[in-house]
């Protein structure tokens, strides 16, 4: 096991390996992913050979693991401070993973700021929903395998961002959708959960196609995986093979990440439990389309239609997914329908170029934080109303649910883009990039804030004020502490994530991988923008303080809506579309397929078989065994034979 220093020269992630050997904390890379993998085996493997003396403490062990994951990237982290911006990667060289024909694949890891910041989120927010889930998964006679399948999901994940060439990557992305199907379809025992878990994987083999085709066309292009030796040589491929390449990696993060048209499979996951909610949508597997997208910049760079394409995708998908919130009434789904716009926000940024890329990973990152401790404060009133998750029920919470409320409004600030808090920054220099590049883009995007500060507003609203809508029998109360301090700290980096943009700090620090800094100022000018923003989403509070603050929240959605209003609820109409598009026509092509195979093929095999089966009946007919039988045949012959000859000799 060997591990070397990368230089990284200004431009477009081009990492140019120094043969000096690395050491100290750097040669333990290879733990941080090791360490929750043996979670998952311990918990797994050994929960099934000793389930009674694994069940006693492996919920602790669950969450240990990966905690010591986080202290370790942290450590790594600021050693790769340290160190100059020229100077901040390190290749773990672990073994060669395999050889055939032309192709040399090996088990490599690559540590620069990208991935680094990466580790600390998937790491720290990880640990933190881990943490959480102890209380909320407290009475589930299955906890100790949840917490096997959390590990297993955070393992997969980060090889997933640590990985040194696309085939390590498709190892985490496909790790990555496994964990997603045994979390989602967790509750098996609920149809509507192992529905969901297999919808979510077959969607996300079709984006999957996508990216075993894009790793097949890198290595018949440039003969190799690594992203450092494609990055070296990218500018000599032809734009049209980079385009096909850009477009086949954006339908695997479309299907990752939930994006338009492959984004049908968010909202039915909030089945699983509420931490696996959490954990996808803020730590884990939603975030690794983005991470595909700014990896490959050295691709999307040389395919501006390409890049184009991500932004239309990104437009649509975060006002989708906005307007999906705006009119459920499922907790959970609103802030699925949330995740689904915010990504686009994130996907909105990677489009734009060098001038995005930092602040697409600047609001992931933010996101990670408040999506985190908003997802997990539904958990908690979910736990307070007895798993209730419909909004219609709740009303004034924020009585009896003091921590939880405080917490969750700390991420309602951040998402909708409040002064000061960190979605104010990361989702205000998106936009802003955005009007500077692209007026039409811009300002769907500012639309979209808006529409957030709406049906946020409408979910806290209906949840923590308002009237008072449960049954009686339902005792609203906090939860423990194990669940509350996650939620704390999760809280507080909802505020304070905005420093990371002090002094341009992500931007340089990104620099050496996705180029840059490059600064596009907004015609009007960012201040502008700014205030813009704020009042647009100003706009949309107030509507929803309107609609609802002013109003009796009924307990049962009315049916008398607008056509919207009944699109949104059924998500658009987004499984009607696929519906529409590829399941009834793949079944009408499917059934097509087996009547020909019933009706043709086996028409054909069968037939033959039986027209073999008549000669032979006729012919046993003949062969009886009967010598008479046999002496008539003779006879009958001889005499066809006279009578031929006469018939010849006559004529």
């Amino acid at each position: 096991m060997t591990a070397q220093i990368l230089s990284l020269e200004t431009g477009h992630g081009i990492p140019v390996i120094d043969p000096s050997a690395a050491d100290g904390v750097f040669s333990l890379l290879w733990l941080v992913i090791a360490l929750p993998l043996l979670g998952a085996v311990v918990l797994l493997l050994g929960g099934a050979i000793a389930p009674k003396a694994v069940e006693k403490w492996g919920h602790w062990l669950g969450v240990l693991l990966p905690s010591l994951s986080f202290v370790l990237s942290l450590v790594m982290f600021v050693e790769l401070l340290g160190r100059p911006d020229d100077d901040r990667a390190v290749q773990q060289n672990l073994w060669t993973w395999f050889e055939t024909g032309g192709l040399v694949v090996h088990m490599n890891l690559l540590y620069d700021p990208l991935s680094a910041l990466f580790l600390l989120l998937i790491t720290g927010v990880g640990s933190l929903i881990h943490l959480y889930s102890v209380g909320y998964m407290e009475h589930d006679e299955r906890r100790r395998r949840f917490f096997g399948y959390l590990n297993l999901f955070v393992a997969a994940m980060l090889m997933l961002v640590l990985a040194a060439n696309y085939v390590g990557l498709f190892l985490g992305w496909e790790g990555v959708g496994l964990a997603s199907y045994l979390l989602i379809g967790f509750w098996q025992h609920k149809n509507s959960a192992a529905a969901a878990a297999k919808k979510a994987f077959i969607i996300n083999r079709v984006g999957d196609i996508g990216l075993s085709l894009g790793i097949a066309l890198l290595f018949v292009t440039f003969g190799t995986t690594d992203f450092a030796a494609i990055s070296h040589v990218a500018g000599d491929a032809s734009e049209s093979t980079m385009t096909a390449l850009g477009l086949l990696l954006l339908l695997a993060a479309c299907g990752k990440s939930a994006q338009v048209p492959l984004q049908a499979w968010l909202l039915d996951a909030m089945e699983g439990p509420t931490p696996v909610s959490a954990l996808i949508h803020a730590a884990t597997m939603v975030t690794a389309g983005v991470y595909l997208i700014v990896r490959s910049n050295f691709i999307f760079e040389r395919a501006p239609d390409a890049q184009t394409v991500v932004v239309v995708v990104a437009v649509v998908t975060l006002l989708w997914g906005a307007i999906i919130g705006c009119a459920k009434d499922d907790i959970k789904k609103v802030l699925a329908g949330s995740t689904m716009s915010q990504i686009g926000y994130m996907m909105l940024g990677a489009g734009l170029g060098v001038a995005g890329y930092a602040f697409a990973i600047f609001h992931l990152l933010t996101h990670g934080f408040f999506k985190a401790n908003m997802f997990l404060g539904a958990g908690s009133v979910m736990h307070a109303m007895d798993d209730d998750v419909d909004m219609r029920h709740y009303g004034t919470l924020r009585k009896m649910l003091p921590v939880t409320f405080l917490t969750f409004t700390m991420g309602y600030l951040a998402i909708i883009g409040f002064p000061g808090f960190s979605g104010f920054w990361s989702k205000d220099s998106i936009i802003e990039t955005a009007l500077a590049q692209s007026w039409v883009a811009g300002v769907f995007a500012v639309l979209g804030a808006g529409i957030t500060g709406f049906y946020m507003t409408r979910l806290m609203l209906m949840t923590f004020f308002t009237d008072e809508r449960w049954e009686k029998d339902v005792h609203p109360h906090e939860s423990p502490k194990v669940m509350t301090i996650p939620l704390i700290v999760l809280a507080a980096l909802s505020v304070l994530g905005g420093v990371l943009l002090l002094n341009d700090w992500i931007v340089d620090f990104l620099a050496p991988v996705v180029g840059g800094p490059v600064h596009e100022e907004p015609p009007i000018g960012a201040l502008w923008v700014s205030v813009i923003v704020v009042l647009v989403v100003g706009v949309g509070v107030a509507i929803a303080w309107f609609l609802i603050g002013r109003n009796p929240v009924p307990r049962v959605a009315p049916q008398e809506v607008s056509f919207v209003t009944r699109a949104a609820r059924q998500d658009l109409y987004g499984d009607a579309i696929n519906d529409t598009l590829v399941v009834d026509p793949g079944a009408h092509v499917v059934h097509g397929l087996a009547t020909m195979d019933r009706k043709g093929v086996d028409g054909v095999v069968e037939g033959g078989a039986l027209g073999v089966g008549g000669v032979s009946s006729i012919m046993r007919r003949v062969q009886n065994g009967f010598v008479r039988s046999y002496a008539l045949s003779l006879l009958g012959g001889v005499l066809l034979v006279l009578l031929a000859l006469l018939a010849v000799n006559l004529a």
